[in-house]
């Protein structure tokens, strides 16, 4: 008889697994998960860091749930970015979609919490008449959000109210020039006089002294495809692929049979971690 064992869920899916199972009332968390299985959520949405959803009942229209967590302020994830900044592993794994292992050290060390505490840090409305919290309605919505959270773990960071595209930006700015810039219209202020200042900055360097001819130099044809200068950090963004995908999955299926499929996860792993160490070799500008 061949066994399966049941693969474990990511770390922070775990977090907020314990969360839930920190709840007394036992049989309204089973009811919730079987509303979360059998497919009585009907929408999940984001507005901002509130979760707005949709979970079909016993009455014929569904009851309309909402969810959110205290969102940190605009200083706090400054502080947080600048933290993640410092070190290239953060950088790395969140850009390979993956949660650091020590990402709780980033808040604590800001005097923050990632995860809330109990359930009553989460603040949760259900418009059906019971009025016990959580009722089972929004204890469905709490267990889809741990399917998300294991598909996409910046949806953990969006419920404290930053988004997936803005720490990676905020990351990749912070990393080439050592600030965080909130505001898109002074940033892209900021760049367009840099590359003007650039572009002045090589015209007078390439411009004879007064006296002096102009001298043509020389094409080298064995040198024509090499670069001896470093490239300018705001013009090259390091990510990976937007889904995530590995050799594997461009070259197609490989003809091997059944039983070895664990040769091909095992495969997976080794490409997923060289992925990840490309992506920290390429974002430590220090070495």
């Amino acid at each position: 008889m061949q066994s399966y064992e049941i693969e474990a869920p990511p770390w922070w899916v775990q977090r907020w697994i314990d969360l839930l199972n920190s709840y007394r009332f036992k049989k309204r968390l089973e009811r919730a998960r079987k509303y979360a299985k059998e497919g009585n959520v009907l929408s999940i949405e984001f507005e901002g860091p509130q979760v707005l959803a949709r979970v079909q009942g016993t009455e014929p229209e569904p009851y309309q749930v909402s969810l959110s967590i205290d969102p940190f302020t605009e200083e706090d994830w400054g502080y947080v970015v600048e933290t993640m900044a410092q070190e290239a592993i953060y950088s790395a794994q969140l850009l390979a979609g993956e949660m650091p292992e020590n990402i709780e050290q980033v808040f604590t060390a800001n005097g923050l919490s990632l995860f809330p505490f109990t359930l009553s840090d989460i603040h949760s409305k259900c418009s059906c008449p019971d009025p016990k919290n959580p009722c089972k309605h929004i204890g469905a919505i709490y267990y889809q959000l741990g399917d998300r959270f294991s598909e996409d773990p910046f949806v953990l960071f969006q419920l404290r109210g930053r988004t997936k595209a803005q720490i990676l930006d905020d990351l990749r700015h912070l990393r080439s020039t050592g600030t965080v810039e909130l505001n898109p219209e002074k940033k892209a202020e900021v760049e367009s006089q840099s590359s003007q200042s650039a572009v002045t900055s090589s015209r007078l360097e390439n411009q004879p002294n007064e006296g002096e001819a102009e001298v043509d130099t020389p094409v080298k044809l064995q040198q024509f495809w090499q670069y001896e200068e470093p490239l300018d950090p705001s013009l090259v963004v390091i990510t990976p692929p937007p889904d995530n995908r590995t050799v594997l999955d461009v070259l197609g299926t490989i003809p091997l049979a059944a039983a070895d499929s664990r040769v091909m996860q095992y495969f997976r792993e080794v490409y997923q971690l060289v992925s990840q160490q490309a992506m920290m070799s390429a974002l430590n500008r220090e070495t």
